[in-house]
């Protein structure tokens, strides 16, 4: 089964979120698991510094696809390579004047939008159908899986380089939809999509172009990452303008929850912690919470219920609720560390609070790799208080790490974690904490309820060493996957797949 991942970032190479996660760990696990799999990525100038090229350039062909394909300077071409870090196969979309440019992958220096994202991703996705169609002389996908807006054109460019012939089946997942890729009609001819296609079943949505709905709309089957996330989405509480198209896509929708990847996110082999520790020796962790104190100039308090959020600060990450609850956090024994970045409003807000409160609470800005499992390990609670989430990878880790999770019981949180009920307590499946009220009241009523729980040493520790026991293993993730690659793959017609089942390939 060959595997065409097509995705925009890559950990450690390029990360703005837990798409990178996720597109470092899942290949691997899938090539565990009998698949052989490249990933297709932008050359971005960090992605193309950690790859090793390997080969001969591949050159785009003269016709056909967005006009970026073919005007722009110097001409865009895929590069076949590895990553030097793990030895995966990847092709680098190499295309200088749409990706080698300062600022991030979809944001500029200044923190807008790239006003060509729309002529950037369509390149990216048609260059994966290009390949997905026989690109590669030397190597074609059974399937092209492509990973949100970014690569939501790829199913439509699919059918139309195939023409109703021979192709991959077309895998889309979900990550964020919230994110979903809206750009002006006018922007057709330039992409080289049809205006037959743009309508209410087609890739139209309200006047504009949806990449995001491309994808569901055109592709073979959908998934998302995690299994209550696929029921949310389907619903106008969450569907974010799409919940009708995803209901009536809902035979072709499966969630399949997220992983995590021990190898990187496990305390007892952790290189970036002084004194690792596990479950039965938790020495390490009373250090890490010192070492983060002092770093980070909080009291040396070793008795203090640490919070610790590692996390993009947004509306839909629930972190404009925290100011509300510092004043009743701090009074209550508590301390405060949030590492991250988003909304100037909200990074406001918690540089004030925290000011009310020196040697208490700390705000950083930005993101550290080594702080972010710094925290992990010093937190005695994570807090996780997002809108919505389709999987989250946050609470995984600290899970893990035996930091307990503090989570709104949405989406892959309300799947991974479970509450500190009383029945919970008692049968032993309780690992954290959930609040269901999306409001700083609902919030400071979990926040208090972890107080009480951390007043009982005993109880507490039980569901600190459940907690690190559990395990949210990609071997699991990958066999769901392949199994999905071979039942779509096999009811596509013409599928090159298809055929070899028939004997015929």
């Amino acid at each position: 089964m060959r595997v065409l991942y097509v995705c925009t970032e890559l950990f450690p190479l390029l990360k703005t979120g837990g798409l990178a996660d996720v597109s470092a760990a899942l290949p691997a696990a899938l090539a565990m698991a009998g698949c052989e799999v490249r990933v297709l990525l932008p050359a971005f100038p960090s992605i193309s510094a950690g790859v090793e090229l390997q080969g001969q350039a591949i050159a785009l062909p003269a016709t056909g696809g967005p006009d970026v394909a073919r005007t722009a300077h110097p001409v865009p071409r895929i590069v076949p390579g590895r990553v030097r870090a793990t030895g995966q196969a990847v092709y680098l979309l190499d295309a200088p004047a749409q990706y080698e440019r300062p600022g991030g992958p979809y944001l500029d220096a200044s923190g807008h939008d790239w006003p060509d994202n729309a002529a950037r991703f369509a390149l990216l996705s048609w260059v994966a159908a290009w390949l997905g169609c026989g690109g590669d002389p030397h190597w074609q996908p059974d399937v092209v899986h492509a990973h949100d807006w970014h690569a939501g054109l790829a199913p439509v460019y699919m059918q139309l380089l195939a023409g109703g012939g021979a192709r991959p089946a077309s895998i889309f997942t979900i990550h964020n939809l919230a994110y979903q890729g809206v750009f002006p009609r006018d922007m057709l001819e330039t992409l080289g999509l049809p205006e037959s296609l743009f309508t209410i079943d087609g890739y139209e949505y309200h006047g504009h172009l949806s990449f995001m709905k491309a994808g569901l709309q055109f592709s073979d089957a959908l998934t998302t990452v995690s299994p209550r996330y696929a029921r949310e989405i389907t619903t106008p509480e969450q569907g974010c303008g799409l919940d009708g198209v995803l209901r009536h896509r809902s035979g072709q929708l499966s969630g399949i929850l997220n992983g995590v990847d021990y190898s990187v996110w496990n305390p007892a082999s952790d290189p970036l912690l002084e004194t690792p520790y596990e479950f039965n020796q938790m020495a390490g962790k009373a250090g890490a919470k010192r070492a983060l104190q002092r770093l980070l100039g909080l009291a040396l308090r070793p008795e203090a219920l640490l919070f610790g959020a590692v996390s993009r600060l947004s509306d839909q990450k629930g972190f404009h609720l925290v100011p509300s609850v510092l004043d009743d956090l701090v009074a209550g024994g508590g301390q405060l560390v949030v590492l991250g970045s988003g909304d100037a409003g909200i990074e406001a807000a918690l540089r004030d609070a925290a000011a009310r409160h020196p040697g208490q609470s700390v705000l950083r800005v930005g993101y550290d790799e080594a702080l972010a499992h710094g925290i992990m390990a010093a937190a005695d609670v994570l807090l996780v208080p997002s809108r919505f989430e389709p999987c989250g990878l946050t609470q995984m880790y600290a899970l893990r790490y035996g930091a307990l999770p503090l989570v709104h019981g949405v989406g892959g949180l309300a799947d991974t974690v479970t509450d500190s009920t009383p029945q919970a307590l008692k049968d032993g499946t309780a690992s954290g904490f959930v609040f269901h009220e999306f409001s700083a009241h609902g919030l400071r009523q979990a926040m208090d309820r972890a107080f009480t729980l951390h007043r009982h040493p005993a109880d507490w520790a039980r569901v600190q060493r459940h907690a690190m026991q559990l395990r949210f293993d990609w071997k699991v993730a990958a066999q769901a996957y392949r199994t999905l690659y071979e039942q779509t793959a096999a009811a596509t017609p013409g599928t090159a797949y298809a055929s070899s089942l028939n004997g015929s390939r």
